[in-house]
């Protein structure tokens, strides 16, 4: 199940960012950069992040983010052995929905080149636009009829 996230999943989407073993953060390191459960929640709450989660088993296990100032796909997570059920699609279509309803043509966002989502977001239609130490650079013309 699909559905917009709330400030009481904060902790849940925090543990699947943290147990990801591919691109791999620690609370530490999300926060060197900036990333807060507070932070998040402000963004989200100021309407700048489009924000989902997955629900399986009963509780949070991937997230989305979407990021309305920039037309980028912030953060797509899914914890490990919950890959493959249909979350990460899922939740990718919210963020370009929500993204064509912020006004955005073309999506854009940045992946590890060797990655698992890197192949994800190539069999999802995403175009890769330049490569950067390591990482591959997306984007995605989005259609008013999604």
């Amino acid at each position: 199940m699909i559905r917009p996230a709330r400030q009481s999943d904060l902790a849940r989407i925090t543990a699947v960012r943290t147990s990801v073993i591919e691109n791999h953060l620690s609370v530490e390191q999300l926060a060197e950069r900036g990333i807060t459960e507070d932070s998040i929640w402000a963004d989200i709450a100021a309407g700048h992040l489009g924000a989902w989660v997955g629900e399986a088993e009963g509780r949070v296990v991937a997230f989305a983010m979407a990021d309305r100032r920039r037309g980028q796909i912030f953060a797509l997570f899914t914890e490990p052995g919950f890959e493959g059920r249909g979350l990460g699609a899922a939740l990718l279509v919210a963020c370009e929905d929500w993204l064509v309803q912020q006004g955005w043509v073309q999506a854009h966002l940045d992946s590890a080149s060797d990655s698992r989502a890197a192949a994800f977001y190539l069999r999802r239609g995403w175009e890769a636009v330049a490569e950067d130490a390591g990482d591959t650079y997306f984007r995605k013309q989005l259609s008013r009829q999604q």
